[in-house]
């Protein structure tokens, strides 16, 4: 795996002592080029364990494909996609994987991490206003025409962000909950490594390309693994069609109406007959690729997170999505 090096000081000196083991202190460096991930990381001594941190996370160590899938892994190459994931969520079992630490740009999967650090450090009914740097000019540039001086509630900003996809929404958000994309950027950067995601950094709140900017398939189900338990995230992820009014400069009303950008939840792609697709986020450049992490139920209500990344063509990205999802039972 390629990824950055950190330390890892742990001293058990105090909770052993609680265990009546006592006082011993460890100091373990760790680097994640070692083989083992540290989500895999356990302490036995004296019969009493310690448990990792992500004891409740999928643990990836290399390709991976579950024996009760029914899945050609072969058709999943370099030629079609870049790297892919899906993990049975409440089994915290990784189902298949290719390529899953290898690093790459998540495009507008990136506005995950958006949506999770606005809820965090801001309010649903927090008024924010765009100012200059809102403002898209690029015409190919995915956007909701927001202007200088616009203003409209978190909310309607974080709709517009999942439903949408809008660049000039997360820019938006960023400036009104961190005073700058710089500032927040740093936040979202904070949270990644909180959640384990070390192979992980954020430059901006939308996914416009930087060669800075990138993170990895596993890091992508860690991320859309704790928005999903965001019951705000769940339901506009889930959302077909959004409309809203907001102000304008000038106090005048703004309406604006969108429909999502996920091919299963527009129509444009037929869902697979097995599951139940909940929502997700898509994501697409040129250099990016087409890329998609979703969250699934089956009949039962289990659920999978799954994620396909560099896809080569929107129609090869929803062709293995649903390949993958279909192999499930």
């Amino acid at each position: 795996m390629n990824r950055k090096r950190f330390v890892l000081p742990l001293c058990l000196s105090c909770a052993i002592g609680l265990c009546g083991c006592g006082a011993v202190e460890f100091d373990l460096p760790y680097t994640i080029a070692q083989s083992n991930s540290s989500f895999d990381f356990d302490i036995i001594k004296n019969e009493n364990r310690y448990g990792s941190f992500a004891s409740t996370l999928a643990v990836v160590s290399g390709d991976t494909i579950a024996s009760s899938l029914s899945l050609d892994g072969d058709t999943f190459d370099d030629s079609v996609i870049g790297s892919a994931i899906m993990v049975d969520v409440d089994g915290h079992e990784p189902l298949f994987s290719k390529s899953a630490f290898e690093r790459m740009y998540p495009a507008s999967m990136t506005k995950v991490m958006t949506a999770i650090v606005a809820l965090e450090e801001g309010n649903l009914q927090q008024v924010l206003e765009a100012g200059e740097d809102v403002v898209v000019t690029e015409s190919d540039v995915q956007s909701a025409k927001i202007q200088s001086g616009d203003q409209m509630t978190l909310d309607q900003a974080l709709h517009i962000l999942l439903i949408y996809s809008a660049n000039d929404a997360a820019t938006l958000i960023a400036d009104g909950i961190s005073g700058s994309v710089e500032a927040f950027a740093d936040k979202m950067n904070e949270k990644a490594r909180e959640l384990g995601a070390t192979n992980t950094h954020f430059v901006n709140p939308n996914g416009l390309h930087d060669e800075d900017h990138y993170t990895t398939a596993y890091d992508m189900y860690l991320i859309f693994n704790e928005a999903v338990k965001n019951d705000t995230i769940r339901e506009i992820i889930s959302t077909y069609k959004y409309s809203t009014v907001w102000k304008n400069a000038q106090g005048e009303d703004v309406s604006y109406e969108c429909k999502n950008t996920n091919g299963y939840m527009n129509g444009r792609y037929l869902p697979p007959k097995n599951l139940n697709i909940v929502g997700g986020k898509t994501g697409t450049t040129l250099i990016a690729g087409s890329c998609l992490v979703l969250l699934s139920e089956d009949k039962s209500g289990k659920p999978y997170i799954s994620c396909i990344m560099r896809g080569r063509g929107v129609d090869n990205l929803y062709k293995k999505m649903t390949e993958m999802l279909e192999s499930v039972g």
